[in-house]
């Protein structure tokens, strides 16, 4: 398959328009619709339908090819220019809100850093993309144990840290005079469903084998200050490092049982040089 043709029929079906994907992606609405054309010639079976705009049944299941495809096609391309290119001073790390632990912000070199915050989810897209050069990712883990990330291109991680996990509930909460929380008690509360910024609920649901923890108000964004005013205000509990949990009008208690850590790991993809192995060396550090 012809990549470009690829990406043309993801674009259009993510935004369900030729139209709006031939603005997108630069070509005109007659282009877009000769490379689906020629797609489904290739395939040999109708991809989309036209009126409404979606996938068929094979059209679902190429989408589900594309992504990784595409995004290897990324990686290779932005690893051999790193490759044949002249060093870059710059850094750029992306980082998911909760990974920016006090350790791996120490460890930040003083000068010629560019630190973007991104839903964790996306950060290992960017270090494979070239969009950064360096990834800090966390969640929910065992003590010791490295975190199951998406396989989305070829990505070296190391652990870059870990600390106790605390729940975030407002002041007033029934049980804020606890000494300490197991997840069984929790099951049944309130939740804040917010992935850009807390530990995620499915990592909950997964440690606690049940599908408890129902949200009662999702947040999107990755503000961990607006996570826990929301908090705060009751809207429900959040999950935190330890040393994120701390914020006016609520209180934080440690997640007893099960026995688990937050766990921050670092993502890269090829050998480390100039500031990013300043960056590693400094964080190295720190964990001694």
């Amino acid at each position: 398959m012809d990549p470009h043709l690829l990406r043309t029929y993801v674009t259009v079906t993510r935004l369900a328009s030729f139209s709006a994907a031939a603005r997108e992606l630069g070509y005109t609405q007659s282009a877009v619709s000769q490379h689906i054309a020629a797609l489904e010639q290739d395939l040999g079976t109708p991809l989309l339908t036209r009126r409404p705009v979606a996938p068929t049944r094979p059209g679902e299941r190429l989408l589900e090819h594309a992504g990784p495809l595409l995004l290897r096609l990324d990686a290779a391309r932005a690893e051999v220019a790193a490759l044949a290119g002249a060093a870059d001073e710059r850094l750029v790390v992306a980082a998911a809100p909760t990974a920016l632990t006090p350790r791996t912000l120490r460890a930040l070199p003083p000068s010629g850093v560019t630190l973007r915050v991104l839903p964790r989810a996306d950060v290992p897209e960017a270090v494979a993309t070239g969009a950064a050069r360096l990834g800090l990712v966390d969640g929910l883990a065992a003590p010791s144990d490295p975190l199951h990330l998406a396989d989305t291109a070829p990505l070296h991680t190391r652990g870059a840290g870990e600390e106790p996990v605390h729940v975030l509930l407002p002041a007033g909460h029934p049980l804020a005079g606890r000494p300490g929380l197991r997840l069984d008690d929790l099951a049944d509360a309130r939740w804040l469903d917010a992935p850009g910024a807390s530990l995620p609920l499915g990592q909950l649901r997964t440690v606690h084998g049940t599908g408890a923890f129902r949200p009662s108000l999702r947040y999107e964004g990755t503000d961990v200050r607006t996570l826990a005013a929301l908090a705060a205000a009751g809207h429900g509990l959040a999950l935190l490092p330890a040393s994120a949990a701390d914020a006016p009008g609520t209180v934080a208690l440690p997640l007893t049982a099960p026995r688990v850590v937050h766990r921050t790991e670092l993502v890269h993809t090829a050998a480390l040089s100039g500031p990013a192995a300043t960056f590693v060396a400094r964080l190295d550090v720190t964990l001694s």
